[in-house]
């Protein structure tokens, strides 16, 4: 399937599928330019592709804190009719011995003096902001996704004896250090990490302990191959999740690579390993490349940290096609999830400060003043994120959400109206069905519209969706096929 193309119209229902509109002329004189194309799309509830576990963001490296004085945060990122209604946070799990600038602090900040001796764990109960914005997100709005990640080892149980810089977990293979074997002293270090977050009320669902192993960063990194990661995973973090009774609550993900090729490389080794049952989700990053199909792995695969680095800050829903628009992040997560069958999507930042002045934030916020604006790429994501939830299954043409409720995405990238036919098929019982439409676009934020779709006897669902826009056409009820 190709990535989407001016005129044409994208549908998905709880992910999203394709159909051809009508072509529309760019000639304004033309009398097709005046004109509604109009596009019939197929709904399809017996073919069925991958389960989604939903989209989120991160507020690493203390980006949690900016939450702190402003109450309304909490709706536009976690309220599913008047925000954005992300399912999955992703938390940095941290390694610095301090907290100075934007550093994740370590829950094991002094050397204990061997890889034998047991750590003098420190809880401050904050985890840099990230646990109480976790904790009201799943208290109050019921987020059900939390995925703790490591960009590091605290740096005594490395190579380098740094948390950053790189270097490399001691004890993996081709990796010895003179202070011991480091392995599972790591795996029973994120065990603690877990262990914590439950005594605040909060079940990590999935771990992961690697962050673009492929890049030595001047912050937090570590090194690994998938070999050296295969090995971890495989002798020592998961026969250590099962041994603590864990396994059924926390998955492993692995390893947020910084792009799609080394992924798949690290997956591939951990499959030739035979660890490949042993995890929860694939991750990966494309900042280094990304996706032209599917993973092949029997794993869920996410793309775990997506966002626009280059262009300047960008809070437009469409002017130009630019790499931060709200309309250009409506037909990313398209590509993601129908191209490439992704499951979880994940937003780098839900927050952040001016500077630097890039789009790699979805919220920005100025904490001198308490203020802060919103981009369109937020409301590009609640199109997404309010109705394709954890669980829901992707369909031909279409998807259904686990509750038997349906979602019809449509990205429109022509200058003009659409009306669309959605007919629903390979259902036994229909019942008695209401539709409704929620639009973002220039003008609206994922906003509910009022007779914009109706939905007939025979499933049939009728409706226009708007020039250069996203519109969700949501069927609640207990559908089945």
């Amino acid at each position: 399937m190709l990535p989407p193309k001016s005129g044409a119209l994208l549908a998905l229902a709880a992910a999203i599928a394709h159909a051809t509109a009508a072509p529309s002329s760019s000639n304004h004189d033309s009398p097709l330019a005046s004109r509604q194309a109009t596009s019939t799309i197929t709904v399809d509830l017996t073919k069925i592709y991958q389960t989604m576990d939903g989209f989120g963001f991160s507020l690493a490296f203390q980006r949690a804190n900016l939450i702190t004085n402003i109450g309304s945060f909490w709706d536009l990122l976690f309220n599913r009719t008047t925000g954005a209604g992300f399912s999955i946070i992703r938390n940095g799990i941290g390694s610095s011995p301090d907290s100075r600038d934007d550093h994740m602090n370590t829950i094991a900040p002094n050397h204990p003096g061997g890889p034998k001796v047991e750590p003098q764990y420190v809880w401050d109960g904050k985890d840099s902001g990230q646990l109480w914005v976790t904790q009201r997100g799943v208290a109050d709005y019921g987020l059900q996704n939390v995925y703790a990640d490591a960009w590091s080892a605290p740096g005594y149980m490395k190579t380098n004896n740094n948390e950053n810089n790189g270097g490399t977990l001691c004890g993996v293979p081709g990796a010895t250090c003179s202070s011991g074997d480091w392995r599972q002293a790591y795996a029973d270090y994120l065990i603690a990490y877990i262990r914590f977050y439950l005594r605040s009320g909060v079940a990590i669902s999935h771990l992961g302990f690697l962050n673009e192993p492929e890049f030595s960063a001047s912050y937090a990194s570590m090194r690994s191959t998938g070999a050296q990661a295969a090995d971890f995973i495989k002798n020592f973090l998961y026969p250590t999740l099962v041994a603590q009774n864990l396994a059924e609550q926390v998955g492993i993900v692995c390893c947020d690579s910084e792009g799609w090729g080394n992924q798949v490389q690290m997956t591939n080794a951990i499959k030739s390993a035979g660890a490949e049952g042993m995890l929860k989700a694939v991750s990966s990053h494309t900042y280094t490349g990304g996706p032209s199909g599917p993973m092949s792995t029997r794993a869920r695969v996410w793309l775990s940290e997506q966002c626009d680095l280059n262009g300047g800050w960008d809070t437009k829903w469409y002017g130009n096609g630019g790499a931060g628009e709200g309309l250009t992040w409506a037909n990313n997560v398209y590509s993601a999830v129908v191209n490439n069958n992704i499951s979880g999507y994940v937003y780098w930042e839900g927050v952040q400060w001016p500077s630097p002045n890039t789009n790699e934030k979805l919220i920005r916020v100025d904490n001198s003043t308490n203020t802060y604006v919103i981009s369109k790429r937020l409301w590009a994501l609640a199109n997404w994120s309010r109705y394709v939830r954890p669980g829901a299954v992707r369909v031909s043409t279409a998807g259904r959400p686990a509750d038997g409720s349906i979602a019809v995405i449509a990205i429109s990238s022509s200058g003009s109206a659409i009306n669309v036919n959605v007919k629903i098929t390979g259902a036994s019982e229909l019942g008695t069905a209401t539709v409704e439409a929620y639009v973002s676009d220039n003008n609206r934020n994922c906003e509910k519209v009022a007779g914009a779709a109706s939905i007939s006897a025979d499933g049939t669902i009728t409706g226009t969706v708007a020039s250069r826009s996203v519109t969700t056409f949501f069927v609640p009820g207990q559908w089945t096929s």
